[in-house]
């Protein structure tokens, strides 16, 4: 097996536009969350949401647009931020060995929603002409591979809220076997419509808002955590062999060591600590490591009243003693739940992160959870920490949990065992 390296981040996402401004935010716990301005919020019972800052009309001419579903314009420019990183040329490889792995739970859904408000909302006969080209699942992951003329294989994974991590992870297994030269890997989604936030209300899963200061609704771990708050964006990551990078120079963000894929089988809303802990197992035994090995984890951390006790449970079990040592951040306490595109950003943000020595922050965290006591980095980064080895985890309703093992750019750069 061939190791694989990542050598460029693209990143769009609540917290700003790019891997440095999307650390920088997270370092100094700067929420993205915020009330949302669209007239139909007044009609939510939590309306809250971290909005991307993104104008799609700044990257897309008018033509264009309109055939563009706003998660495939978000995946666009962050590939093209990922590639324009890695210093990558294109035409230096052969078309058919590149592939694109793209994560998505709920593909063009204000598409789809706009669609439906014309027709049943506003009792028209007729909707956009693009409207399936645009609320097709697997649109984001095509239009990459039409904009740069990527012939390899084009996937695009659905897992729900670990949907962009399952492609990460894919998209690791193809390079490491030898299939593949490079890919485009990560998630794209951007849910934040009338529509798909009235259905998360009714599952009863979204935050309350909170009454001080609503950018702060989103509080894992905390004893008085009410739910997730939705959020958009993208992120996609460039991979390649460790081999290739060195090679041709490339700066190295870090690497993928290992990935770890299991389901619950139980229920479709709750999650296990049986099922959460056969993932963070498989990841550890594909990277050939012991628990004592991993330093930190970027949790699934939902501020779910059900998730978050659960994950802590998983983590004290496999890592038994060892888990009063791990240091864990949940940021979607500041980007909020990007549903299949969460794993990506929080693959993308531990890896910046670890380059940078820090643990980022989870933040809101004034009352932990009893049940929730290990080191949970509350509301605070904690700076120059040596980080040569953590998971980002990914826990999905449907019960598909898919754990990534990320190691430092002095991992990467280590020669072979």
């Amino acid at each position: 097996m061939l190791r694989v390296v990542v050598t460029g981040i693209g990143v769009i996402s609540p917290l700003g536009s790019g891997a440095a401004e999307n650390l920088a935010n997270a370092r100094a716990g700067r929420s993205g969350i915020q009330r949302l301005a669209a007239p139909w919020a007044a009609r939510l019972q939590s309306p809250v949401g971290a909005a991307a800052r993104f104008d799609g009309a700044a990257h897309f001419a008018a033509p264009r647009l309109r055939m563009l579903d706003r998660a495939s314009q978000l995946a666009l420019v962050a590939a093209e931020q990922a590639l324009s990183d890695s210093g990558c040329v294109l035409g230096d490889c052969e078309r058919s060995r590149i592939g694109v792995f793209v994560g998505t739970g709920m593909g063009g859904s204000q598409s789809t929603d706009d669609g439906y408000q014309a027709l049943y909302g506003d009792g028209g006969d007729r909707i956009k002409p693009f409207s399936v080209l645009m609320g097709m699942y697997n649109a984001p992951a095509a239009w990459i591979g039409i904009e740069h003329d990527i012939c390899g294989p084009n996937l695009t994974y659905s897992t729900a809220c670990s949907s962009s991590a399952v492609a990460i992870g894919e998209a690791w297994l193809r390079i490491a076997r030898g299939d593949l030269d490079l890919a485009i890997a990560g998630g794209a989604e951007a849910p934040l419509s009338f529509g798909s936030l009235k259905a998360w209300e009714a599952l009863h899963t979204l935050a309350s808002v909170d009454a001080a200061d609503p950018s702060a609704s989103c509080k894992p771990f905390s004893k008085n955590r009410s739910g997730m708050v939705l959020g958009e964006g993208a992120a996609l990551l460039v991979l390649e062999s460790r081999e290739r990078a060195l090679a041709r120079g490339a700066r190295i963000h870090g690497e993928i060591l290992g990935y770890g894929l299991a389901t619950d089988s139980t229920h479709i809303t709750r999650p296990t600590v049986a099922g959460q802990s056969r993932a963070l197992r498989a990841a550890l035994q594909c990277a050939q490591l012991e628990p004592t090995d991993i330093d930190a984890i970027n949790a699934h951390g939902t501020g779910t009243p059900a998730n978050d006790g659960v994950e802590i449970a998983a983590l004290k079990e496999v890592f038994a003693n060892h888990a009063s040592q791990l240091l864990i951040s949940a940021t979607k306490s500041m980007h909020g739940h990007l549903l299949g595109a969460a794993g990506a950003l929080e693959c993308a943000l531990s890896l910046l992160a670890m380059q940078q020595r820090v643990a980022l922050p989870t933040m809101h965290l004034a009352s932990p959870d009893p049940d929730c006591d290990l080191d949970c980095v509350a509301n605070r980064a904690r700076e120059d920490v040596a980080i040569e080895r953590m998971l980002s985890a990914s826990f999905a309703f449907g019960g598909t949990n898919a754990v990534l093992v990320l190691g430092s750019v002095d991992v990467a750069q280590a020669a072979n065992a």
